[in-house]
């Protein structure tokens, strides 16, 4: 399962033509649901169905998670029993919770809607045409030329591997302000006949929410953010069916092995030491871990691979708890929790991680 090293290291940035982020955006639908409530609510609606409701319990305590945002109040899901319902659900929510991170962005870093460039889209939890992007231009009056790159499937990748892209576009483009946005309302993808062990586990995991982020080229960029000094991307052959959906005549079923954390633990340390050393870095330059919240074993995956010390990880496993695993978002969540709080400090090393389906890596490399 290892993956396959590329014959060359990915080439540096430089820091004068290294893109910034200028400000990280976040929102959530207005729906807070508690652990218990939901477990309750779903042992309910499995009476007579699931062979052992304690097993429910038992998986919702073990990822300790204590409440999520849902896209719609809890007694309104049984009324969605069709993919085109749950789907029109996503697509209603989607726009208003993700018109609000790009809103919040915005204002952050001081710019207008006709600033922005180039609008990445990533969603891995509804579809639509045209995409959720073009729904938002027209609601903020962005320009006519903006550019717009719609993303989907990469799951809990894709918040990682969407700021990857947008960064390296704005190198590219170093007079150019691009507008990356993660909308993922992971509880309308919920398979309430699906009794199986991934999807028990998955409902009590995922939750909804929206992140936004804006990257700056070297022309446009302010002192207040990191610059992204470093991406990377490994796909790890042959491992389809780790993690992803089946599309079933109810919507998205969840994949999810018990393999994935020791995918985790086989092949992160060598991604994360192949990007460090293309930068004559070592592990001990990383200040900032921000890691994908996928659940407590991934991150305790994530802390053996890496050989971290207890507290490396605290910010990702306080989200975790707070909000659950938001898919995409949740990586972006994270480094919206460490911009906030201006711990950061200038020279800093920061190591952004995610996994996902592929089964693949992605990292940033950001430097204060």
């Amino acid at each position: 399962m290892a993956s396959e090293h590329p014959q060359s290291l990915p080439a540096p940035f430089s820091d004068r033509d290294a893109p910034a982020i200028r400000a990280v955006g976040l929102a959530f639908p207005p729906n807070y649901v508690e652990q218990q409530v939901l477990t309750d609510a779903l042992r309910t609606y499995w009476k007579g169905r699931h062979g052992n409701p304690r097993r429910l319990e038992e998986f919702h305590r073990a990822v300790q998670v204590r409440g999520r945002y849902f896209a719609l109040p809890l007694e309104e899901y049984p009324a969605l029993d069709s993919f085109a319902k749950t789907n029109q659900a996503w697509n209603t929510a989607a726009l208003q919770v993700g018109e609000a991170a790009v809103r919040a962005a915005l204002k952050q870093a001081g710019l207008e809607a006709a600033d922005i460039d180039h609008f990445f889209f990533v969603t891995v939890t509804g579809i639509s045409t045209p995409s959720m992007d073009a729904r938002i231009i027209n609601r903020l009056g962005m320009r006519s030329g903006i550019k717009r790159t719609p993303i989907f499937g990469l799951g809990c990748v894709g918040g990682a591997a969407g700021l990857a892209r947008a960064s390296e576009y704005t190198r590219a483009f170093p007079d150019h302000i691009a507008l990356f946005l993660s909308v993922e309302l992971c509880s309308l993808t919920l398979q309430r006949d699906d009794l199986s062990l991934a999807n028990l586990i998955a409902s009590g995991l995922f939750g909804d929410g929206a992140a936004a982020v804006i990257i700056a080229g070297a022309a446009r960029r302010t002192d207040r953010g990191p610059r992204v000094v470093g991406t990377q991307s490994t796909l790890y052959h042959d491992t389809e069916r780790l993690m992803g959906w089946d599309i079933v005549d109810s919507g998205f079923k969840i994949v999810l092995s018990p393999k994935v954390p020791d995918a985790v633990r086989e092949n992160l340390g060598a991604d994360v030491d192949r990007l460090l050393a293309a930068h004559g870095l070592n592990r001990g330059a990383i200040r900032h871990w921000i890691a994908h919240t996928g659940g407590p074993k991934v991150l305790r995956a994530i802390e053996t691979a890496l050989d971290l010390p207890c507290d490396a990880l605290e910010r990702s496993w306080r989200s975790l708890t707070e909000i659950g695993n938001l898919s995409s978002a949740s990586v972006l969540f994270v480094l919206g929790d460490l911009l906030s709080d201006g711990q950061a400090q200038a020279g800093d090393y920061g190591m952004m991680m995610a996994v996902g389906p592929g089964f693949c890596s992605e990292l940033v490399l950001l430097r204060w």
